[in-house]
């Protein structure tokens, strides 16, 4: 598995949980709970994007320790 796999994870979950959040507060008139929300959705992308980072790193480690070869 891939080094930036869990971050990717981590991150789909935080940003799917404040969408939720984000609805909800705007169903229920709480902007509270709807700025939360829209905060755990940028934490997520935030998440994902270091999940791609590590990935891309780990890739870029392998191919030069392949070209060494």
């Amino acid at each position: 598995m891939a080094k930036g796999t869990g971050d990717k994870v981590e991150g789909k979950w935080d940003e799917t949980k404040g969408k939720v959040k984000e609805t909800a507060g705007k169903a229920t008139g709480d902007r509270s709970t709807e700025l939360e929300g829209k905060k755990d959705q940028v934490k997520g992308e935030g998440k994902q994007a270091w999940g791609n980072v590590k990935n891309a790193g780990q890739r870029a480690k392998e191919a030069a320790k392949d070209a060494t070869r």
